[in-house]
């Protein structure tokens, strides 16, 4: 029988952070190539250090020769990008970091198994296993813990951004050890927020004063009481931050950009990289089916599992697990799931309307827990499918 009463803990870190600057880089980019070709094969990685950045990676275009005109705009995009998420310190600057662009095309190879317009089962672009996961304890069905961590991050970039509060700087983490009775979240043990600042002479005291209010803004009523443990820039000064603090690289906040450690992780990062590459694209419709299988009430939680082998276009597996919760059975859920949706590669970016440039805003605050957008943004967010899982069931 699983625990009922525990504390559990995830963490966030803000688009400031250096991984998520590198995230951000490398899903703009990506942005810019479906814009200009749906069908664009795009891996890209970037690393950001001390005033530099550096971008490499594959893209495949239907016309090659176009590709060194539209890798010829990667500087500018990221110039861009780190303009907007707000640095302007002497050691990473927008205006003046150094930009290395080492973009390639794509390997033939790779390209043989996948490619969509020479191959109409197109297959997957990798091997590997994705997961996907949902719980009812929040509105949003996500754990607490990660829901909540971001949350607060996403505030206080608000508040940085609009002016209200100056003395914030780009670059924080957060953390929330959430307490659980009778499997409910029901308030906070320990609070850790970690900011950059403005000025050296500011203390941690100052700091708290500083982001306490948003923090409550952001917590339900009464999840912080007299017994909350705060840790607020903890270890004093934090001037120095992003790249010019820690290098930064894409793809390394894989627990941050999915459910905080509270569900299994296939490996695959998703930033950078385009929906043929099913890291990204069946992480997001195991999401979808985790999330509807909730919505539709099946269960109160949910993981679904999907494997792929490179080339391959239909899963070799579907697992769904209920940890006890379902009104249906898991396998019941499986089999629903092979009836209600066309699971390669080109029938999940067909159902979730992926081929389209809506991924730079995935790069912080998590890929999933956000809202379904007009233009096709975290479609995989939509509980849509609900009535069809109840009916194939």
């Amino acid at each position: 029988m699983s625990r009922k009463n525990y504390v559990f803990t995830s963490e966030s870190v803000s688009e400031g952070h250096p991984d998520k600057v590198c995230d951000r880089i490398s899903d703009a980019i990506l942005d810019a190539f479906l814009t200009e070709e749906p069908e664009a094969r795009v891996a890209c990685e970037t690393f950001a250090t001390t005033n530099r950045v550096i971008i490499g990676g594959e893209v495949g275009l239907s016309d090659p020769s176009k590709l060194k005109d539209h890798i010829g705009r990667v500087e500018a995009i990221t110039r861009a990008c780190i303009k907007d998420i707000g640095y302007e310190q002497e050691k990473f600057h927008h205006a003046t970091c150094e930009i290395t662009n080492l973009l390639h095309q794509q390997s033939a190879h790779i390209a043989m198994g996948v490619d969509a317009r020479a191959n109409k089962d197109e297959g997957a672009g990798d091997q590997g296993i994705m997961f996907g996961f949902a719980t009812n304890e929040t509105t949003a069905l996500m754990p607490a813990p990660i829901q909540y961590a971001h949350a607060i991050l996403k505030r206080l970039a608000e508040v940085r951004k609009d002016g209200t509060e100056p003395t914030l700087r780009p670059d924080a983490k957060s953390q929330l050890a959430v307490r659980y009775e009778d499997g409910k979240p029901v308030g906070v043990t320990s609070i850790v927020l970690s900011t950059q600042h403005s000025d050296e002479s500011q203390t941690s005291d100052d700091i708290r004063a500083i982001v306490e209010p948003y923090i409550r803004q952001v917590l339900p009523d009464g999840w912080i009481d007299a017994e909350t443990v705060w840790h607020v820039n903890p270890t004093g000064t934090f001037v120095i931050g992003g790249p010019d603090g820690d290098a930064g690289l894409t793809g390394r906040k894989i627990i941050v950009d999915t459910y905080g450690g509270a569900a299994p992780h296939g490996g695959g990062a998703f930033s950078g990289k385009d929906p043929t590459k099913v890291d990204r694209s069946a992480a997001y419709v195991a999401r979808y089916l985790a999330k509807n299988v909730v919505a539709a009430g099946m269960a109160d939680k949910c993981t679904i599992q999907l494997s792929y082998a490179i080339g391959v276009a239909k899963p070799l597996s579907i697992y769904a697990d209920t940890f006890g919760t379902g009104d249906v059975g898991s396998e019941a859920i499986e089999r629903a799931i092979a009836q209600a949706i066309d699971l390669t590669p080109r029938g999940i970016r067909n159902h979730l309307g992926l081929n389209r440039p809506i991924y730079e805003r995935t790069a912080a605050y998590g890929h999933f827990g956000r809202e379904p957008e007009a233009d096709g943004g975290f479609s995989w967010e939509k509980t849509d499918l609900a009535e069809a899982l109840k009916r194939a069931v």
